[in-house]
């Protein structure tokens, strides 16, 4: 973020000088502007179109982001429902605890890991301590395809998240459209009258500030679980307390085998 606000200023500044330095000996074309605008103008709409794709391209990470938390959400959730229906009452305490300590693993451990485009190994532990629960309830029982079903969702709607975590714009198009910016902004300059020109420098200045404004949406939206739009964990946090209301009213005073943050506790199983 910060580079390319110190791009896009560097960049106008050094506009300013070459218009300055290049043009200060004209007299009559001063007033007019230069026909030089006419050459520039496709580097213009080149970087008009990359950054609109840009854009889009974020914007759809963004929003797949968004939804593979809300569905992992609800198919963890689901995953709760349907262990109401084991008969066993200690594999229903497994399968509510399992889930609570993974929800907690994931909001605490990686939920922070994936600002960095990283995942977290955490919540790992939860997800293998649940296909044990799986194979000890077995296919004999009722609800052991719906369990198996809502945890294959899950599994999927993770990866995804995870998979979304990464930047969705290469690191090569973003530089490039780095250098765009920069050049757009310079050319914008050299197209400036010398004389009576105030109005020309607020608007390029404005459309200096829409630019860059754009470029940072991107680099935002292209980093849906860091930044100041990033998605945020609140789906999960729900499901989390439901979990936690279930387990404690299935058995009260019993003792989650996992921390606050989600870490298992030294010496559960």
């Amino acid at each position: 973020m910060t580079v390319t606000i110190v791009v896009a200023v560097v960049a106008l500044f050094l506009g300013l000088i070459a218009h300055h330095f290049l043009r200060r000996r004209d007299t009559d074309a001063d007033d007019k502007g230069m026909s030089v605008q006419d050459l520039i103008g496709p580097v213009q709409t080149l970087t008009v179109l990359i950054l609109a794709f840009i854009l889009a391209t974020a914007a759809t990470s963004y929003h797949k982001a968004q939804e593979a938390v809300h569905s992992e959400a609800n198919a963890v959730d689901h995953l709760v429902e349907v262990a109401d229906f084991l008969p066993d009452s200690a594999q229903r305490r497994r399968v509510q605890a399992d889930v609570v300590c993974y929800t907690r693993a994931v909001r605490h451990f990686e939920w922070p890991a994936m600002s960095h485009g990283e995942d977290s190994a955490v919540p790992g532990a939860w997800t293998g301590d649940l296909r044990k629960a799986l194979k000890d309830i077995g296919p004999g029982q009722g609800a052991f395809g719906m369990l198996v079903s809502a945890d294959d969702s899950r599994a999927k709607a993770r990866q995804t998240r995870l998979a979304e975590a990464t930047p969705a714009v290469p690191w090569a198009i973003y530089w490039f459209m780095l250098v765009l910016l920069s050049i757009t902004i310079i050319s914008l300059c050299l197209c400036i009258p010398r004389r009576g020109n105030r109005p020309q420098l607020i608007t390029l200045a404005l459309v200096t500030a829409l630019l860059t404004a754009t470029l940072l949406l991107v680099h935002d939206a292209e980093r849906p679980f860091g930044g100041a739009i990033s998605v945020g964990s609140t789906p999960i946090s729900d499901v989390e307390h439901q979990a936690t209301r279930d387990f404690h009213a299935e058995a009260a005073g019993a003792v989650l085998p996992c921390g606050a943050d989600g870490r298992k506790k030294a010496g559960s199983a």
